[in-house]
């Protein structure tokens, strides 16, 4: 047996997705565009970064030729590596949506084919009976917000407020998801997420796909500030995941950062949690030390879609990119013979894009290791090729979708 570490830079896509129109994203290429920003000098920022795009682990990896493949654009200003290592290619999404739990299911093997409730974007996003329904059942006064917005933004104008009052910010994205910030010690964290479990059965019947807590401190506007104890309450995934598959097997799935809450904690053996992404590689690093033969280590990298895509900030998501890459030398050094290591993403969320949604784009593959050849993947027609070739090489049962490329 081998083991097998997944590592998933939340919104880290590549442009080039085959539908993108369909959802308002026609052009829209995450990787490219920051590029592009970072070659033309409008990424510079004093005692962050400088200068194009500098990723020579990730592009030794593949990256370049991927984003050529994905969206027939190499991106500006990159230097090209002097010989490609492992197997590179990219992935079009099936699921419908374009949000967290789609794109997860798809990479662990189970495409979501259904479509998800979503929130109205004009006038109030909630019902009058949803909210009565929550205000009597969570035990508040009312709610502040109802509207779609910007987590950041909305505490902002809402937070002193809900101090106030007592009423928990409630608003929504162009996801399927229903998300709550209250303070940490003025609401308390302990009643915010027994909260969240109320509202989440009120919109189960709306097939909304996660409930989202964003506790939050401070005492006034211009000390607010989010913390790490966010928490998603995702609804099951439609079926067994390669997770489940896993664990069944016997083997353990070690879920790093916000894994378990967006499978629901089904097919989890150790949850394992960190703030930031220099914390997240930390717990992976440690992970990577403590996984047994068969088992997988299963990362999920928020900052870049949290603090950098949503908040279209260019110049903070390449220095967050830089500072990742800088990382992936301590994963080669980790790797025993028999070991595979997966980069990907679940989605878009191109920092230059209109609004402050998710971008529909194609996801690069990225799989490294101890005896791993180079070879060009291609376009892999869905996420579940990723899951699938993870069942191959811990050899397990193969599923329905998906088709290994080990």
């Amino acid at each position: 047996m081998a083991r097998a570490f997944l590592l998933v830079l939340d919104s880290f896509g590549v442009g080039g997705a085959p539908d993108a129109d369909h959802y308002g994203d026609l052009g829209s290429n995450t990787l490219g565009h920051i590029a592009e920003f970072c070659a033309a000098g409008a990424a510079d920022r004093p005692g962050l970064r400088a200068g194009p795009l500098k990723l020579p682990n990730m592009t030794s990896l593949g990256l370049l030729n991927i984003a050529e493949l994905a969206s027939g654009d190499m991106p500006a200003g990159m230097e090209l590596p002097e010989r490609i290592y492992g197997l590179h290619g990219c992935a079009s999404e099936v699921s419908k949506g374009k949000d967290t739990p789609s794109g997860h299911w798809e990479i662990a093997g189970t495409p979501v084919r259904f479509d998800w409730g979503y929130f109205p974007t004009e006038g109030d996003a909630f019902s009058a009976e949803l909210v009565a329904a929550i205000c009597e059942e969570g035990n508040v006064p009312g709610i502040l917000g109802n509207c779609h917005a910007s987590g950041t933004e909305i505490i902002a104008r809402f937070g002193e407020e809900h101090i106030r009052t007592g009423k928990p910010i409630c608003y929504t994205s162009s996801d399927s998801v229903f998300q709550i910030a209250a303070h940490e010690t003025h609401f308390g964290l302990e009643r915010l997420l027994a909260f969240c479990q109320i509202v989440r059965k009120l919109v189960d019947p709306l097939n909304i796909g996660r409930v989202i807590a964003r506790p939050f401190v401070g005492e006034t506007v211009a000390t607010f500030e989010r913390t790490g104890n966010r928490r998603d309450f995702s609804v099951l995934p439609p079926e067994p995941t390669l997770l489940d598959r896993l664990v069944e097997a016997g083997r353990k799935v070690h879920a790093i950062g916000k894994i378990g809450d967006i499978y629901a904690h089904q097919g989890i053996s150790r949850v394992i949690k960190a703030n930031g992404n220099a914390a997240l590689m930390d717990a992976t690093l440690q992970a990577i030390d403590e996984a047994e033969e068969g088992d997988l280590v299963f990362t999920n990298f928020v900052d870049f879609d949290m603090i950098y895509g949503h908040r279209r900030d260019v110049a903070g998501y390449a220095a967050a990119l830089e500072a990742f890459d800088a990382r992936i030398p301590e994963i080669h050094r980790k790797m025993k013979p028999g070991d595979i290591a997966f980069l990907t993403a679940d989605h878009g969320c191109d920092p230059t894009w209109r609004g402050t949604d998710h971008t529909r784009e194609r996801v690069p593959i990225m799989a490294f290791g101890p005896g791993i050849r180079s070879r060009d993947l291609g376009i892999r027609p869905s996420y579940a090729d990723i899951g699938e070739s993870i069942a191959r090489h811990l050899g397990i049962d193969a599923g329905v979708h998906g088709r290994s490329f080990i």
